[in-house]
């Protein structure tokens, strides 16, 4: 008997032994299990992370669903009992919370239908474009960028999805064990008593199951989503492939297009240059060189115009474009604005103004000298220096005169310094009397002429020699010129000479000074100016007076711009 007794005691430590052992590997188990569904709640319970904010959205609306279904029955259910107060009040509460559900649901209606449509969709891109000519490329290129970019977010999106879901999955498997593991076990109050104190993360099956339903529910709708999200990518992704292939091939047509073009313009540039240098050898007349220079640039320009017009023709839709704008320019071409922009392109493609040029406007009656410092869309900013203009007209210089373009339409207008001339003619007059030498007058402004417009003279010479190749050059004489002209009240001596075009007012003095001191040195020669001479009559009564009485002068002095008169 007392064997008996000391054998059954084995046999219930044996037992206790083992089932402490399976309770100790069970919660070992679950902690194990614990570990791999907080890993994946910690990942999908980022913040950052878009595929469960979105679920979460949508789970939300079909909550809002059911709750209103539930209310909108308890309503039905209270509306048959008998009214009283209480039913009053309790139907008044749940009229007003179905009202707050109602804006919970228009809040949540964007989730109503695909919660992941922000995701999986990509944005809505415009017309592919067709690369015709070069002008397109850039579009064709940004294009390409574009399409580059959608699948790239796209790719992220899914690869966020995959993710989301290999954790899902995994906490799908984890609560799945742990469901085994309470359903299994030989002890259940006994490991939900250990789970208790041992502080596991789902004390009893009830918690397990209800984190598993909707667990599973996340995962039903993420894997969908998935299927229908790998069938969209691929789609698009194969739509995409094809238009980059088209448009990559579009451009390096167009490239090789253009190098074709490039090479005859190239070609057509080489001839006509070959050309010229031809006529340069064996033609000495320069006007038949400039005429044929013409001529040839003329034909160059055409043939390079057709060249591109044959090239790119077949995009008629180009050519509607350009007409309608052209005909639009034409109906509105009397309008100031336009005809300004149109006389920006005169100007530009003409090259009869360029910046740094000084150019005389007339316009309503004023005179402006001055320098251009830009060509704007709609006008001219020109800076008025010190001239002879301004010293004998306005009295003012250093004003920034702003001037139309439309002037080139309507006004005339001087450039001074165009075709690279950085010289003009200036002149100086002045009256000797007659019976003065005249020709030691002239060479004396000669000489002085000379002495200060050297410089400017021999930059003159060289420049005429590059022009005649542009322009038809009769006369290029550059050495100051001197004429004597008669006039009644003397012989005006009139003498040219080559100045700076940006600095005439100082030469001008300068040779003025040298000639007054070289005549005033000269007792041959006398300075005609207006004078008065009056003659007082006689009478036998008075006594005679002396001549210097009898006699008397009064000289007035002229103010530069009266020519100079005598009167006897």
């Amino acid at each position: 008997m007392k064997h008996l007794r000391f054998l059954i005691l084995f046999l219930i430590c044996l037992l206790t032994n083992a089932i402490s052992n399976e309770i100790v590997e069970e919660i070992k188990n679950i902690k194990q299990l614990d570990s791999q569904i907080i890993e994946a709640d910690n990942f999908l319970n980022n913040p950052n992370n878009l595929w469960i904010k979105k679920y979460s959205n949508y789970q939300a609306y079909q909550q809002v669903i059911f709750n209103i279904i539930q209310m909108q029955n308890e309503i039905n259910t209270l509306e048959k009992q008998p009214k009283s107060i209480e039913t009053q009040n309790q139907l008044s509460i749940l009229e007003r919370n179905l009202a707050a559900l109602e804006q919970q649901k228009e809040v949540l209606g964007v989730y109503k239908d695909s919660p992941f449509r922000e995701l999986t969709e990509a944005k809505k891109l415009e017309e592919a474009p067709n690369v015709t000519n070069l002008l397109l490329i850039a579009r064709a290129y940004s294009y390409i960028k574009k399409i580059d970019s959608e699948l790239t977010i796209l790719h992220n999106n899914y690869e966020k999805l995959q993710e989301n879901l290999k954790y899902i999955q995994q906490k799908d498997k984890a609560l799945s064990k742990l469901l085994e593991i309470y359903s299994t076990t030989q002890n259940p109050n006994k490991l939900i008593n250990v789970c208790h104190s041992d502080y596991c993360l789902f004390p009893d099956k009830e918690s397990i199951a209800k984190a598993y339903h909707i667990n599973y529910n996340a995962l039903t709708v993420l894997e969908t989503t998935q299927e229908v999200f790998n069938t969209t990518l691929e789609i698009f992704t194969k739509e995409m492939e094809e238009i980059k292939v088209r448009l990559k091939a579009q451009i390096k047509e167009q490239f090789i297009k253009s190098i074709y073009i490039g090479i005859t313009i190239l070609i057509l540039i080489g001839i006509a240059f070959s050309i010229k240098l031809g006529v340069r050898k064996y033609i000495h007349d320069n006007e038949r060189i400039y005429t044929t220079n013409k001529i040839i640039n003329f034909l160059n320009i055409t043939l390079i115009v057709l060249i591109l017009l044959f090239a790119y023709l077949d995009n008629v839709s180009y050519l509607v474009t350009v007409l309608g704008f052209a005909s639009a320019g034409l109906a509105i071409a009397m309008k100031d604005l336009f005809m300004s922009i149109l006389g920006w392109i005169v100007i530009v493609v003409g090259g009869c103004v360029h910046a740094g040029d000084r150019i005389k406007i007339i316009k309503e009656g004023a005179v402006y000298i001055g320098d251009v410092l830009d060509i704007s869309v709609l006008r001219i900013t020109l800076y008025e220096d010190i001239t002879l203009t301004t010293y004998r007209e306005n009295r003012r210089a250093g004003r920034i005169i702003f001037i139309p373009n439309n002037f080139v339409f309507t006004t005339m207008f001087s450039n001074y310094t165009h075709g690279g001339m950085k010289t003009v003619w200036d002149g100086i007059d002045f009256t000797i009397t007659f019976d003065s030498d005249h020709e030691r007058a002239c060479h004396i402004a000669r000489e002085c002429a000379k002495k200060y417009a050297k410089g400017y003279t021999e930059s003159t010479r060289k420049q005429f020699v590059k022009m005649r190749d542009r322009f038809s050059l009769r006369n290029t004489n550059v050495e100051p010129r001197v004429f004597s002209l008669l006039e009644p009240n003397g012989i005006r001596i009139s003498v040219w000479y080559l100045t700076n075009a940006y600095a005439t007012l100082a030469l001008r003095s300068s040779i003025s000074s040298e000639i007054i001191d070289e005549i005033l040195q000269e007792p041959n020669i006398q300075i005609a100016y207006p004078s008065t001479t009056i003659y007082e009559g006689r009478q036998k009564q008075l006594p005679r007076k002396s001549d210097n009485e009898a006699f008397k002068s009064v000289h007035l002095k002229s103010d530069g711009e009266i020519p100079p008169q005598n009167f006897f």
